[in-house]
């Protein structure tokens, strides 16, 4: 489906420009006071959104689908806040009191052939639920908890996948990425809506100015070091686990902002079913395009690609294909990041174990090293 409007940008120089002020997982961290700019966070009111139609949020710019927003050169961002922080914000609006934000759009990301159905989500937070790259929202879907009646469902933790100006650059919005969790029976091999996951249906089912409730934000693990923008930074994903490298990625080379230029070496590894499960694969693509020393993309489609032994091409599989080169990094202070299903990990970490004892080191030694040294980051759920 088309996506709302969400920001008028200019091509060849490439500015984009907005309405209004441009200024801006399982347990939550215990809340800090945050101070930006030596003084403390001003919560934004939420712009007024029609219902009926998610054009009239924006009234002043073009509509934009993820596709879209592959563009010539850098977009120019308006400076916010969050860029002079020294910490991020954490967990400023809580479960027993979540946000109520908007959704501006949803957006199908797979083709026909994929397995499942994985969307991009849109919302807009009007400014009040600020994020760094990395950290993630908590979604609390509407209806009862069937565990305990009478209170709200839990809270379902999805990692963020813009950077923290949004879709719509101003700072306003942030992007989801799910996938509709969908159950059917082993017997029959028809689908019991009754045991669908119910956030990630809730979001996929969606329609512009429908209103979600989210916490957060949360997460300090894969937040994107940028001290060093010379880094290298390598990149491990299995489906939706994409998310964060998305905003990682927009940061490094689809804006231009005030304070960090990246001028290292990011490396995206992604693992899907095949061509039509892809996520962002234009804009990795673009990036490809215009980066070349500068950005790696290596794709493991498990139905349609083969390892070396002749079995389905995993991601862990491309990892071995260029593991002397991924230790050599890392060996130099690259950061390595994990993000996915908590399936992927024990086979990536044999893949590693067997290569480490191939080089004739000691992985457990090495692995503490590189968390030791803040080098490994793992998200998984």
């Amino acid at each position: 489906m088309a996506a709302a409007n969400l920001g008028l940008v200019h091509q060849g120089s490439v500015t984009a420009h907005f309405n209004g002020d441009s200024s801006l997982h399982k347990s939550f961290i215990k809340t800090q006071k945050i101070s930006f700019c030596d003084r403390p966070w001003a919560r934004f009111s939420q712009l007024e959104l029609n219902s009926k139609t998610a054009t009239s949020r924006y009234p002043s710019v073009v509509a934009m689908s993820v596709s879209q927003t592959v563009t010539k050169g850098k977009i120019t961002v308006a400076p916010l806040d969050l860029e002079d922080a020294k910490e991020p914000p954490l967990n400023l609006h809580k479960p027993k009191e979540p946000y109520t934000a908007t959704i501006v759009s949803v957006e199908r990301l797979v083709g026909p052939k994929a397995p499942g159905e994985t969307c991009h989500i849109v919302i807009d937070h009007g400014g009040n639920v600020p994020y760094w790259e990395g950290q993630s929202y908590g979604v609390i879907p509407p209806g009862e908890n069937p565990k305990k009646p009478g209170a709200p469902h839990n809270v379902r933790l999805y990692s963020i996948a813009s950077t923290r100006y949004g879709d719509s650059f101003d700072g306003k919005t942030a992007s989801l990425c799910v996938r509709r969790a969908v159950y059917y029976d082993p017997e029959t091999g028809k689908e019991d809506p009754s045991k669908n996951g119910v956030c990630s249906n809730f979001l996929c089912d969606s329609k512009p100015g429908d209103k979600v409730k989210i916490t957060g934000p949360a997460g300090k693990i894969m937040l994107l070091p940028e001290e060093d923008p010379n880094a290298t930074h390598i990149m491990i994903a299995t489906g939706t686990g994409v998310a964060p490298f998305r905003g990682y990625l927009r940061r490094m080379f689809m804006e231009s902002g005030p304070t960090y230029k990246f001028n290292g070496l990011a490396w995206l590894f992604l693992g899907v079913a095949n061509s039509d499960s892809l996520l962002y694969d234009d804009e990795f693509s673009k990036y490809l395009a215009d980066y070349p020393d500068n950005f790696r993309f290596d794709r493991a489609l498990s139905r349609e690609q083969k390892n070396k032994n002749g079995g389905k091409m995993y991601v862990q599989d491309k990892i071995e294909e260029y593991s002397d080169e991924i230790f050599k990094m890392l060996d130099k202070g690259a950061h390595i990041y994990f993000c996915g299903l908590k399936g992927m990990m024990p086979g990536i970490q044999e893949t590693l174990k067997r290569v480490a004892v191939e080089r004739g080191e000691n992985w457990d030694e090495k692995l503490s090293h590189l968390k030791k040294n803040k080098q490994w980051h793992v998200e998984v759920y």
